[in-house]
């Protein structure tokens, strides 16, 4: 738990973020991050499409309080939709709603986000509305409700930590959704903190939905639950067009080949941009045992230790510091 707290604390340090944008990805986060443009990140699907792995991509952004970076978002995610279109590629989008501005107005959110959903309506590309902390989570749950109105190509997140999970399950049953655990802080009184109970919640959501929903994206590095829904599938007869395993770009690579060359519906979670700092620290509060997933892909054989991404943090601080001290 402390190891989480360390991490999450990390994700929301504005001045590490900014440092992290400054020097670019030499801390290790390349192997987790498809590029920082839309160029790379196309590339990055394409070889990902070519092993029979569909993707869905996400322009990093955090700390958005300005009606201008959001509109740049905005832009950029249309450009998005349409180099996914252009390459042909098997592609769809995830956005989260406080990088479009739902921290700064709610009508202004939902104005930039319908044209997104519009654009990619156009070409038949799916939109995730991504779930983020709780106080952000009815009014993004507000967004599906007012788009789903105009628009067939939404979904949305349901996180398993949460004590009412089940339940905005059941009203978005009908719904494609992704089935994720949780990656931000929470208190006790609305959020499960014992990962025995997240788990068994977790597994409970995914066979609910797999038996009653529309489509069930089931996001998750954890072996053991994958191979339970496997045997949950077989036994239940349920079609692998129902269903698709998620992971994160540049985790267990090789479980990600072997899942989509056994015939499963695969799909990577491919971040791109300069903004990764609070998405790479949010990956690992969210699941510690990701540093051993990536920390032979980040360091070399000298410096292959646990210790390297936190470290990188501290380099982080340490260069904002000697930057700071040069201008005075």
């Amino acid at each position: 738990m402390m190891l989480k707290d360390f991490f999450m604390a990390l994700s929301q340090n504005q001045l590490l973020n900014s440092a992290a944008k400054k020097y670019g990805l030499k801390l290790g986060a390349q192997s987790v991050v498809a590029g920082t443009n839309i160029d790379e990140a196309i590339k990055s699907i394409k070889e990902l499409n070519a092993h029979g792995i569909s993707c869905t991509v996400d322009n990093l952004g955090e700390f958005v309080y300005k009606e201008e970076e959001a509109n740049e978002a905005k832009e950029q995610i249309l450009k998005v939709i349409e180099a996914i279109h252009a390459n042909n590629a098997d592609a769809h989008i995830s956005l989260k709603p406080t990088q479009l501005g739902l921290d700064i107005d709610y009508s202004f959110c939902l104005n930039n986000i319908r044209e997104i959903v519009h654009k990619a309506s156009q070409y038949n590309i799916f939109v995730n509305i991504d779930m983020e902390d709780f106080k952000h989570l009815q009014p993004t749950f507000d967004l599906l409700d007012e788009l789903s109105m105009e628009y067939d190509n939404v979904g949305t997140v349901i996180q398993a930590y949460f004590h009412k999970a089940q339940e905005w399950l059941e009203k978005y049953q009908n719904y494609r959704i992704r089935l994720v655990k949780g990656a931000y802080k929470e208190p006790a009184e609305i959020a499960y903190q014992d990962k025995k109970d997240i788990d068994a919640n977790y597994i409970k959501l995914i066979e609910w939905h797999l038996l009653n929903g529309k489509f069930t994206s089931i996001a998750t590095h954890d072996h053991r639950i994958i191979n339970h829904v496997k045997q949950f599938v077989k036994k239940h007869n349920i079609p692998n067009d129902k269903f698709e395993f998620q992971m994160l770009y540049g985790f267990r690579k090789d479980m990600q080949l072997q899942l989509a060359k056994e015939g499963y519906n695969f799909c990577t979670y491919v971040p791109f941009g300069n903004d990764w700092y609070g998405y790479f620290m949010r990956r690992l509060a969210e699941r510690p045992q990701n540093l051993n997933l990536v920390v032979k892909q980040v360091f070399n054989k000298k410096t292959n230790t646990i210790l390297g991404v936190a470290a990188g943090a501290f380099i982080l601080g340490r260069l904002t510091k000697d930057q700071k001290k040069k201008r005075k």
